[in-house]
């Protein structure tokens, strides 16, 4: 809180992954005047709208980052839309997903990268790129195909142009566009934009130069490269009082609890990247209209009553830790933008 109220900070860069404890800091900064600098899709997936209306009255920047996969994938987007061309599909490329996989199965290799395992398991687990792929939805106006998204996988190596493929390009020019992601593309782990174009001649120029005869054109950036872009960003917040990705209106994308394995009446939900839930993301419509529980809300939660390996977690399952603001502030983000369930 003392460098989010200083004087003499202009930028507070938030990297925690957590989503009840960065909100305090992240409001303070923004009510102090400050541009606020997200490495944390956790917390951007679950209030980011309501912050960047807050951010928007304030007169300050309110970004997720360059060198996280949002944030390049916003660059990639501004780029294929500054060509011409309509991006469809914006894609993420992992090279593992497996919803079961725990701090357990985690710990040797979050040791050896001097890691958190929960933060590691959220990787695995497919909680982050759900996230992920829901700040780039609100910031796009895009969807999901369906619950969890495709995520194909393809043999390792699979270059993303073809892997890309796998999607049926009436279905994406049909609509508003989807976030997706692919397992065991290459490169990995970048992140690509699927485009159409329309007009001949710019389709005939694409195919000349080697992005094939349609009607989808594959670009791709082949790396993140997390805290040694970041800089960029906050540079562009300052200088320029330009976003690198941030929330455009409502809600389009949500990231719902799933129980990892079967969950007892009077059981915790444990963290983000834990043993009891992982994330997959679902349509903001689908979630408020069935009362679906967050995952960015869940932790702390306590079962009311069992729930199946693979359902999804809704309000009515859990009773909510007392006094939260995570609570407060989607409660205020619902009445900014549409409803929100009413908690049990």
């Amino acid at each position: 809180m003392l460098v989010a109220t200083s004087p003499h900070v202009d930028v507070l860069l938030e990297v925690t992954g957590a989503v009840e404890a960065a909100i305090a800091p992240v409001v303070a900064a923004i009510e102090a005047g400050k541009h606020v600098a997200l490495m944390n899709p956790e917390l951007d997936g679950t209030l980011g709208p309501l912050l960047k209306a807050k951010a928007d009255a304030a007169g300050v920047v309110f970004t997720d980052v360059d060198g996280d996969q949002p944030g390049v994938i916003g660059n990639l987007y501004r780029f294929v839309r500054g060509l011409g061309v309509r991006p469809v599909l914006c894609g993420n490329i992992k090279g593992l997903q497996d919803p079961y996989r725990t701090p357990a199965t985690q710990a040797g290799f979050a040791a050896r990268w001097g890691q958190s395992p929960e933060m590691v398991t959220s990787f695995a687990d497919g909680t982050k790129v759900s996230f992920e792929m829901a700040v780039v939805a609100n910031a796009t106006a895009m969807t999901v195909a369906k619950r969890g998204m495709h995520g194909h996988t393809v043999a390792p190596g699979t270059p993303v142009t073809e892997a890309a493929a796998l999607y049926d390009p009436e279905a994406l020019m049909a609509g508003p566009g989807i976030v997706d992601y692919l397992v065991g593309a290459s490169p990995g782990p970048g992140v690509f934009v699927l485009g159409t174009v329309a007009h001949p001649r710019q389709r005939h120029y694409l195919e000349l130069y080697k992005l094939g005869p349609g009607p989808l054109y594959c670009f791709y950036t082949p790396c993140h490269l997390c805290h040694f872009e970041v800089p960029a960003t906050i540079a562009r917040a300052v200088l320029f009082h330009d976003a690198t990705i941030t929330p455009i209106g409502a809600p389009q994308v949500e990231v719902v609890a799933i129980a990892k394995r079967d969950l007892a009446a009077g059981e915790a939900i444990d963290a983000l990247g834990g043993f009891t839930v992982y994330g997959e993301a679902e349509t903001a419509a689908v979630t408020a209209r069935d009362g679906l529980l967050p995952i960015g809300v869940a932790v702390g939660a306590r079962l009311v009553r069992p729930v199946a390996r693979d359902a999804a977690l809704s309000y009515a399952d859990v009773a909510l830790p007392e006094g939260r603001l995570v609570d407060r502030l989607r409660a205020e983000q619902a009445a900014l933008f549409g409803p929100e369930p009413a908690a049990a």
